[in-house]
Order: structure tokens, then C-alpha cells, then sequence
């Protein structure tokens, strides 16, 4: 649930913090208080689209900060899988902060994305209000609603249909691909064929590249080498004041004084282990020299293999392995080629297999479709009735489409709907007006409350068009909602607003010459005031106030 709001330098609010509790929590306000920048920075907080203009005059910034409690294992799991966890009580904090033109976001301390921003509130939120009552009318979401009603067995079969189709389009697409006539087929396998030649003939192999160029560069350097490598010759072995002469003489003189003195026979017998490596040095240099010999016909093989194989891998990939990945993929490309026909009959076979699987599956899912459409129509009509439409007909129709299956089927879902006496059923998007699609939507809200995962609603607007006893029918089905769901309520409505387990005022005030929306929840008396309000009384009087007292205890007995 919606534990707490923060919000600072949004719009008409400098900082404000409001705490919500469990059940119906009513927010109130004159027309022009600030009511929609309350649910704006829900918005923005739950990943909402920003820009500068939402950042209060004179501002550098933008804060939002929503405190959540988790409800279930669901939530928890969705959480992991992102690498984030909750506090120790079990509470997430989701923060949104705002400057000119860049945003920051993070959940539980880390910094996420939008879209992981969005993830995680749809796992704990949802907002209701006119636009969300306008996607009701498109038919996509029609279909997703009695998927989402028909529970497991419908996702299952939707799961099963989705992998079907998503064979069948790779192979429809490799059919596309494919179809060539004769002379593009030859032309390609000539192609093909030049390539396989190409690469075959190189043999490359395995660490071949490396052992070239460590070849190419001693011979590159042959010159550097050789003089590097005779002059340390000379300087060790070369003449009279050598190191290896020098060294011996040096050797001698200690040798002559052996024995008398053991520091000095320890120093002896280091000098001696450097004479015998320095002689040891000067024959293997010596050697090296002398092996030392610069082939120009084989230089210019080694760098003619280097550019071989280096066109090569431009070609088809200077990563390890490309060149044999190259064959083989040209290999069975040609192979493919060289035996079209076979090939493609096989390919249609398989496409017509997987068509016929696909639309079995599709069968099967409308079937538990079409089972679930008398329920989901039933309960629906037995909720609409419970708000006040005197007569309804609600039908679920489901039209097959088997030429044009998807990854959803071949279903196209409309909700028809009749609610005057006489009139027949029409689909919902040519008859519903705002008032009555509030309802349908509240409706759909108390079919689904026991399978609902999300425990927090939103509605905002939900009393749009409707007054009188189906103001009523209305607040007493939200209340019944609340008994199991938290729900924060914008309205104007005093019979939604009686329904009330905790009471908001929202406030706009001018202070020090700059306006301000202020938010905070209400006592006893104020609510009643408030109530008294929304009932429209030029004065508070007692008489009116008794109303409103009035209006909330009928409110509790309906509940």
C-alpha cells in the first residue's frame, strides 16, 4: 500500500508530505485547489513523463518521493529479478527528482530507469481516471480484460498459442527470404561457391596469424637486431677492457687473497658466478649472431600471407573462429542452394504443419474464451446492476478471425452493451458516455478485486457525469472495494466523500504573494465541514453540518 508522499518545488506545491492509511482515502478541494498536480506527482514519481515547466517558479528542482509498503510474495520477487530489495519493515522508497532537462530516479537507494521505474509500479499501483476510462473502449484492451478474467488456463493457452506463432512467422520469413527464381538461385551459388573457394584455399590455421606476425616483426627489425646484438657482443667479449676481460682480471686479484679473510671469500665467490654467467652470455650471444640472416624471398612471403589473411578478415570477421564460422555458414548456405527444391517442399511442409498447430491452439484458446465470456458478461452485468443502471445488457461477443491468426489468436473481442429498456445491445465505443464508463470501470474493478495483485487503486474522476442515488451505488461499491484494497479517491461527490475512512483537503493559499497547494488530512470536524461543503450550503449552518453528519452515517451502515 501507499504509505507516504513527499513532494517539494512541483508546481504550486513548495514541500508538502501527506501519510495515507489502509481503506477509502477521499481527497477534496474548491475546483482549482490543485487536485490533479496530487495525482500529477504520483505520476511522475511511478516514471511519468517531465519536463521543466512541472518545477516550481524560481526552483532548481523537482522532488517526489512515494513510501510503499509491500503486499505480497509477487511484489518481492519482481523486486529481486531487478536486483533491488525492500527496508527492513518491508517498505521500498521510490524517489523522482527533476531539473531542466534531465531527470534522476531510484528505488530502495539505487538508480534505475524509467521503464524499470514503470515495472515496479504497475506491480504496486493503479491510477484510474478518464483516460484510463477511454482505453476501455478500445477492443485490444477489451480482449486483454477477458484474458486477464479467465485466469491461468487462458494465460497457459496464450503462452502455448504465442510460441506456435512465433515459429510460424520464422518460417514464413525464411519462405519470403527464400523465394528466388533460377537465375538469382545460380547467381548466388556462384557467389557462394567464389567465397567457399576463397577461404578453403587460404587454410588458414589455428594461431597461424600470431606465429606471422611475431615472424614479420624479427624480420622487420633484422637491421635493429643485428646491430643491438653485436654491439653487446663487442662490449661484453670484445677486446681488452671487455666486461668478460675485465671481469677475469677483477676475479684473479681477489683469487690471490682467498683464504685469509672469509667476508672476503664470500664477495670471491660472487664475482666467480658472474664471470661464469658473463661467459655463458657471450657464448650464447655469439651464437645468436652468428645464426643471425635476413631471407628477402622469405620476408616477402610472410607479409604476403599476412595480407592474405588479413583481407580475409575484413571480409568475414577478424574475431577468433570467423573465418571457419564463414565456411561453414557458406557451406550449408550452398548446400541449400544446390538443392532448392527439396529444400523449399520440406520448408512448405513444415510451415504447413506449424499453420495447422497454430490455429488448434487458437481453437482451443477461444474455446476457453468463449467459456469464460458468459461468466465474465454475468458478473459484470450483476456489478453494473449494483450501480444504479436499471436494466443492462452486457454481452461479451467474440469473432473468429482463422486467416489472420496472431500471437494473441485469431479472437477479436467487443463488449456490447444495452442499458435502456427496448434498446439493442451496440458496442461499447458507439454508446458510452463519461458518467457511465466511470461505472463500468468501478464495475470491472469489484469483478476483479479477489484476483487483483495490486492492493493500491487511484481513481480520479470516477464520479464524472453521475449524481443523485447512483452517486450512492457508487460510493457504497467503492467502499465495499475498500474493505479489501486501499484506495485513494479524488472527487466532488459528498455521497462518495461520506464513504470516507480517512478525509484530505486539498488547499490553495496565497502567502507572501505566491500561491501554494497545501494537502492534509482532516479531523472528524473538519470532514464534516468539508462534507457540508461539497453539499453546496451558502453557510455552514448546523442544519447543514447535521446533514453531513447525517450522509456519514448512512454511509457507515451501507458499508
Amino acid at each position: 500500500m501507499l504509505v507516504s508522499l513527499h513532494v517539494k518545488n512541483l508546481a504550486l506545491i513548495e514541500e508538502e508530505e501527506v501519510h495515507f492509511t489502509d481503506g477509502l482515502n477521499i481527497l477534496t478541494g474548491e475546483t482549482g485547489a490543485g487536485k490533479s498536480i496530487i495525482l500529477g506527482s504520483v505520476n511522475l514519481a511511478l516514471g511519468g513523463r517531465a519536463d521543466k515547466g512541472v518545477i516550481r517558479t524560481g526552483a532548481p528542482y523537482a522532488l517526489i518521493e512515494m513510501v510503499f509498503s509491500l503486499d505480497n510474495d509477487r511484489q518481492r520477487e519482481a523486486l529481486r529479478a531487478m536486483d533491488l530489495s525492500e527496508e527492513e519493515d518491508g517498505t521500498i522508497l521510490i524517489k523522482r527528482k527533476i531539473w531542466p532537462g534531465r531527470t534522476a530516479c531510484s528505488i530502495c537507494g539505487e538508480t534505475v530507469t524509467l521503464r524499470q521505474m514503470r515495472e515496479v509500479a504497475d506491480l504496486l499501483i493503479d491510477i484510474y481516471g478518464q483516460r484510463e476510462n477511454q482505453k476501455l473502449l478500445r477492443r485490444d484492451a477489451q480482449l486483454g480484460l477477458l484474458d486477464d478474467y479467465a485466469g491461468d488456463r487462458v494465460r497457459e493457452a496464450l503462452d502455448r498459442v504465442g510460441a506456435s506463432y512465433r515459429t510460424w512467422h520464422d518460417l514464413q520469413a525464411d519462405w519470403d527470404r527464400d523465394d528466388m527464381d533460377d537465375a538469382a538461385r545460380k547467381r548466388e551459388a556462384d557467389l557462394i561457391a567464389y567465397e567457399i573457394r576463397e577461404i578453403e584455399e587460404a587454410a588458414v590455421k589455428e594461431g597461424e596469424i600470431g606465429e606471422l606476425e611475431k615472424e614479420y616483426r624479427r624480420m622487420s627489425s633484422f637491421r635493429k637486431i643485428s646491430e643491438a646484438a653485436g654491439a653487446a657482443s663487442y662490449y661484453v667479449s670484445g677486446g681488452d677492457v671487455c666486461a668478460l676481460t675485465l671481469t677475469g682480471r677483477a676475479l684473479r686479484e681477489m683469487t690471490s687473497v682467498s683464504g685469509i679473510d672469509e667476508g672476503l671469500d664470500a664477495v670471491t665467490d660472487q664475482l666467480s658466478e658472474i664471470d661464469s654467467l658473463l661467459s655463458d652470455f657471450s657464448r650464447d650471444l655469439s651464437d645468436y649472431v652468428s645464426s643471425l640472416e635476413f631471407d628477402p624471398s622469405c620476408y616477402q612471403e610472410v607479409q604476403d600471407r599476412l595480407n592474405l589473411i588479413h583481407h580475409l578478415q575484413d571480409k568475414y570477421g577478424q574475431e577468433e573462429g570467423a573465418l571457419e564460422a564463414a565456411l561453414s555458414e557458406r557451406q550449408s548456405r550452398y548446400d541449400f542452394l544446390c538443392d532448392y527444391e527439396e529444400r523449399r517442399n520440406a520448408l512448405a511442409r513444415d510451415l504447413a504443419a506449424e499453420r495447422e498447430k497454430l490455429l488448434a491452439l487458437c481453437g482451443d484458446l477461444s474455446a476457453l474464451r468463449e467459456e469464460a465470456a458468459l461468466s465474465f458478461a454475468r458478473d459484470l452485468k450483476e456489478a453494473l446492476l449494483d450501480l444504479n443502471f436499471n436494466q443492462v445488457d452486457f454481452q461479451v461477443r467474440i469473432e473468429q478471425d482463422p486467416d489472420h491468426p496472431g500471437p494473441s489468436g485469431y479472437d477479436h473481442v467487443v463488449f456490447y452493451i444495452s442499458m435502456n429498456p427496448g434498446e439493442a445491445a451496440r458496442p461499447l465505443d458507439q454508446i458510452a458516455s463519461g458518467g457511465e464508463l466511470s461505472r463500468i470501470m468501478l464495475a470491472l474493478k469489484t469483478v476483479f478485486a479477489g484476483q487483483d495483485e495490486v492492493y493500491s487503486f487511484i481513481f480520479d474522476e470516477i464520479d464524472t457525469g453521475i449524481s443523485g442515488q447512483t452517486a450512492w451505488k457508487v460510493a457504497e461499491k467503492m467502499g465495499r472495494l475498500a474493505a479489501d484494497h486501499q484506495i485513494l479517491c479524488i472527487t466532488h461527490l459528498p455521497q462518495i466523500a461520506a464513504m470516507e475512512d480517512s478525509h484530505y483537503l486539498i488547499a490553495k493559499t496565497v502567502e507572501e504573494g505566491r500561491t501554494q497547494t497545501h494537502i492534509g488530512r482532516l479531523t472528524e470536524e473538519e470532514s464534516d465541514r468539508e462534507l457540508a461543503r461539497l453539499l453546496g450550503g451558502a453557510a455552514l449552518t448546523e442544519a447543514v453540518l447535521n446533514n453531513a453528519r447525517e450522509m456519514k452515517r448512512m454511509a457507515g451502515k451501507a458499508r
